[in-house]
């Protein structure tokens, strides 16, 4: 049979038969068996799953399984605990040693073809950003205590660092935890919200208040969560993404082992702002994709649907919004896969300095995309476009996650300050260290 030509904008240039300099054989054999098994285990019933709000728990079990969470975490992967725990390799042979970013991409990218953010993110927002906190900067026993069950899909994790009064602001978090007289736990108490996978958890790796005011008072801690003394949670109903778990949790004097402490007292900031980085990115990569399902969808929409005589894409300004919109998404994705491939070529200690400030503002251009594009989408579908249900109902329900997809992981609007903020910090201490030091008169 013929291989299906896919609907222009659908599918990334090189998947939809262009060359591409980025892509070697591990990634396009990754690329084949990660869509099976996707397609197969998810994204038949994204749809049907995000309207009943839950993923079933059988299929995280079934990711589990298979090792397919373990590609949420950051690029490169733990080698050393992945053997230990008797992961070699992932789907397609690729083996675990060498893997990166862009297989991470890759797996980024085919999670969020149903459209949606939600199912997908119901299974990986939690090893994903929750795990690489313990990986970095736990100490032994605390890597000991959790990875393995972690790691292999046993028990789950949340990242927990928002707040009712602190979002963006990250420094001005209130959640404290106070050490007890005899120095063996600390005592927990406030309230964090809009936590992902919080109600599924027995574990959060928690930004907490150790010391006083301001980001050097922050600490980090694995707290506790499902069924644990003085916890309580319950889900938040947003707008879109709904099947993704956002969870409120009440802290009540929860007593936390220090032994919990993920590296050392005060350096919690330190420790977040490296972890937002691989959040971001694969927001953006998420987010692009999602852009590419409404831009696809209306395309396809357009060229079956008649008005006034003939199809809508027969209609010039329909052509034109199109373009727009196309042009938008191009030029994000080409960003993105540029960034993903210098993430394979820069430490983590590089990266986080030369490309900290972009990734935020690549992460905020991939909200402004997928509005774009999904508004662009529900306005092709017209009436259709505005019904939960029917021909229009995948671009209605993309529509809905636009903010979610501009305001968690940093609002658009910090992100875009951050950014330029961080580029003058970085072109500041270049020119800084070529200037000739004082009174020194050679050439």
């Amino acid at each position: 049979m013929a291989p299906k030509t896919p609907i222009p904008f659908s599918e990334p240039p090189y998947l939809a038969g262009l060359p591409s300099p980025y892509y070697t054989s591990s990634h396009l054999r990754w690329q084949k068996a990660c869509r099976l098994f996707i397609e197969e285990n998810l994204l038949k019933h994204a749809i049907e799953w995000e309207k009943e709000e839950t993923v079933p728990d059988s299929v995280f079990q079934k990711f589990a399984a298979a090792n397919m969470l373990v590609p949420s975490l950051p690029a490169p992967l733990p080698v050393e605990w992945l053997k230990r725990l008797g992961v070699h390799e992932m789907l397609g042979g690729v083996k675990v040693e060498e893997w990166d970013y862009l297989h991470t991409a890759i797996y980024t990218d085919e999670m969020a073809r149903s459209g949606l953010a939600g199912p997908s993110g119901s299974l990986t927002t939690g090893i994903a950003f929750g795990v690489p906190p313990i990986l970095k900067f736990g100490n032994k026993q605390l890597k000991e205590r959790f990875l393995p069950d972690l790691l292999l899909g046993k028990k789950r994790i949340c990242i927990a660092i928002t707040e009712p009064g602190a979002g963006s602001d990250v420094a001005n978090i209130q959640t404290t935890a106070v050490k007890t007289e005899d120095g063996k736990h600390y005592i927990v108490n406030g309230t964090k919200k809009w936590i992902t996978n919080g109600i599924w958890s027995e574990y959060a790796s928690m930004a907490v208040r150790t010391g006083g005011p301001g980001p050097s008072g922050l600490s980090m801690l694995v707290v506790p969560l499902k069924g644990y003394p003085g916890v309580n949670m319950r889900r938040l109903k947003v707008a879109g993404q709904i099947s993704a778990g956002t969870t409120f949790i009440e802290l009540d004097d929860v007593q936390v082992p220090v032994e919990n402490l993920i590296g050392e007292e005060g350096l919690g900031m330190r420790y977040i702002m490296t972890n937002f980085n691989h959040e971001r990115l694969t927001i953006a990569i998420g987010v692009t994709r999602q852009a590419r399902v409404a831009l696809g969808a209306a395309f396809e929409y357009c060229m079956k649907r008649e008005a006034f005589g003939k199809t809508l894409m027969d209609q010039p300004v329909v052509r034109h919004r199109l373009a727009k919109c196309g042009a938008e998404l191009e030029s994000q994705w080409a960003w993105v896969e540029q960034f993903v491939y210098q993430m394979t070529k820069l430490s983590k200690a590089e990266a986080d300095v030369e490309l900290g400030g972009l990734t935020a503002l690549a992460k905020a251009q991939a909200g402004r995309v997928l509005d774009e594009c999904a508004r662009c989408a529900v306005l092709l579908f017209g009436g259709n476009g505005f019904t939960r249900s029917g021909q229009g109902e995948l671009v209605e329900m993309i529509y809905r996650e636009v903010p979610g997809a501009r305001i968690p992981g940093g609002s658009e609007d910090v992100m875009m300050d951050l950014a330029v903020r961080q580029l003058v910090k970085n072109y500041q201490n270049k020119t800084k260290s070529l200037q000739r030091p004082s009174g020194d008169s050679k050439l």
